[in-house]
């Protein structure tokens, strides 16, 4: 197919509502991959996908996408699954505890979780319900929003491979709180060939959401802004227990080109979370703009 000449539409102005563009979307799952990228990468971005000479992170992402595949990637963003993988190969305590597993939302017997857990599915992202008081659950709502979420594959959002053939679950697992009553924070680092290279923190994931980036030597990324436009912590310490949450990040990352480990750190222990291959599904730009191509640079095809 020839190449698409899309430059000359600004698909965000043409769209302004995210929900319109999200149903564009929806309906382009016909198209071959290659140009659905393309399509998508413009009416997210407002730019053109290079993937003969990409250069910028974004681009990258989506070039993985199509030059490398490997079918046991699909056992690694497998939320279910890698809870029982790291269990075995770090023990039991580096995972929260699975309080259940179900193929429907029906199945799930509430009366025998606890007043507090995390709900999501294990096939997709973006499913987590943090349910800090279970008398107060709409399970009308949740019914809704879970039967629709085990109908995805998150494949055909962004054709991110791994995501093709895992099978649909909703899980429950323990909630993790600080002595605040906040979500314990999440670490997501990434890891380049094998190698950390960056990470932030991410926290108040129910209160007060923030964000700080650092470099692998723990010294920050001094400018970068998340696009959603999360503020900063203020004062934040690092824990002592980084250096081993690198080891694992980096363990889990051996031989693979891009991945983000995200794990958890709660008093001084860790625990791991999950794994994204294509992060932000290669479509959401870091602020300011140089950013993309800075982190781009650093990450070697």
């Amino acid at each position: 197919m020839a190449d698409l000449h899309l430059d000359y539409i600004d698909y965000k102005k043409l769209f302004k509502n995210r929900e319109t563009r999200l149903k564009i979307i929806n309906k382009l799952g016909f198209i071959p991959t290659v140009p659905y990228l393309k399509i998508v990468y413009k009416i997210k971005t407002g730019k053109k996908l290079d993937l003969k000479n990409p250069k910028t992170f974004t681009e990258k992402i989506n070039w993985l996408k199509i030059n490398d595949v490997h079918p046991e990637y699909s056992k690694y963003v497998d939320k279910y699954y890698m809870k029982k993988f790291i269990a075995e190969k770090y023990g039991e305590d580096k995972v929260f505890k699975l309080l259940g597993a179900w193929d429907n939302f029906d199945d799930i017997d509430f009366d025998t979780l606890p007043d507090k857990f995390v709900l999501k599915c294990s096939h997709d992202s973006a499913s987590v319900h943090i349910i800090e008081d279970k008398s107060k659950i709409n399970k009308q709502e949740l019914r809704k929003f879970y039967n629709g979420r085990l109908k995805i594959n998150a494949y055909n959002m962004g054709r991110e491979y791994p995501y093709k053939t895992v099978k649909p679950r909703i899980i429950a697992e323990e909630l993790h709180e600080t002595d605040d009553g906040n979500v314990i924070s999440d670490y997501r680092i990434f890891c380049f060939n094998g190698k950390v290279k960056f990470f932030y923190v991410f926290s108040g994931r129910n209160k007060d959401e923030r964000e700080t980036w650092f470099y692998a030597d723990k010294t920050p990324m001094e400018g970068i802004i998340d696009p959603t436009g999360m503020v900063q912590h203020d004062n934040l310490v690092l824990p002592p227990c980084l250096d081993d949450m690198f080891k694992m990040a980096e363990e889990l990352a051996k031989g693979i080109k891009l991945v983000r480990v995200d794990l958890y750190e709660d008093k001084g222990k860790f625990y791991f979370g999950e794994m994204t291959f294509f992060p932000y599904g290669g479509y959401t730009v870091l602020q300011p703009e140089g950013w993309d191509r800075k982190i781009g640079d650093m990450l070697e095809l």
